[in-house]
């Protein structure tokens, strides 16, 4: 997934109220960017930091720059959770995720269950029933080597998790799908201290019949792509 436009660098002086950012350019230029991501950002909005955004070229926009990568110990993170998606897309398209193979067709934004959306439906072709992709952003790393998801109390994520059990259920294939927006991590978990019912609920969809499936990414500043699968530590 290639970035919408060069991004240019700056530093970072603060994340606010969810969706602000503050960054002052190399140029000297302070401003204020969008922030696209509603999480903690635990770990991964520190002051002071290298940060690149990108600029929209639309003239109706109120924040016309966007908050899209930062490094922390030497390593770029994305941090835009609007892109697992079109990365996912892409690899699924290119054949990258070898468990998603053999499909004619993907969708996005398919309305299904209870008044939801899942994130990709892949349905047709060798596979004996569609499967129903959920997508989740993951930045966080408190633990050298270590991705963890969620950074904060997701009770989306949680319904998104019962959906996916209930499909499971119907004979569907389910799958939720973590990308990891960075590069140095070796292994992945849930973090059951952060929101002990999405761990909860995640146990429960695994027994359902729902697949788990975990892949890093290459970060540079001009693109973010799937690299390879990471192992899932479960707990206990």
């Amino acid at each position: 997934m290639l970035f919408p436009s060069p991004l240019q660098p700056g530093v970072l002086l603060r994340r606010y109220k969810r969706f602000l950012a503050d960054i002052r350019l190399d140029t000297g230029e302070e401003l204020t960017a969008h922030c696209p991501n509603p999480g903690s950002m635990m770990g991964v909005a520190p002051t002071g930091a290298r940060a690149w955004v990108s600029r929209s070229p639309s003239k109706t926009r109120k924040l016309p720059f966007t908050f899209e990568l930062i490094e922390i110990d030497g390593a770029l993170v994305a941090i835009n959770t609007h892109n697992p998606n079109k990365i996912a897309e892409e690899a699924i398209s290119l054949g990258a995720i070898p468990e998603l193979t053999g499909y004619e067709t993907l969708r996005r934004e398919v309305k299904y269950g209870e008044n939801s959306r899942i994130d990709i439906l892949l349905e047709g072709g060798r596979r004996n029933a569609p499967a129903y992709v959920e997508i989740k952003n993951v930045h966080l790393m408190r633990q050298t080597g270590l991705a963890e998801f969620p950074d904060c109390v997701t009770t989306r994520g949680t319904k998104h998790l019962e959906e996916l059990s209930r499909q499971a259920k119907n004979g569907a294939r389910a799958v939720m799908l973590y990308i990891v927006q960075r590069g140095d991590c070796h292994k992945f978990a849930p973090a059951a201290d952060l929101d002990p019912a999405y761990a909860a609920a995640l146990h429960t969809a695994r027994a359902s019949g729902v697949e788990t499936l975990c892949y890093d990414c290459e970060i540079t500043t001009s693109e973010v792509r799937l690299r390879k699968a990471l192992p899932i530590d479960f707990p206990a």
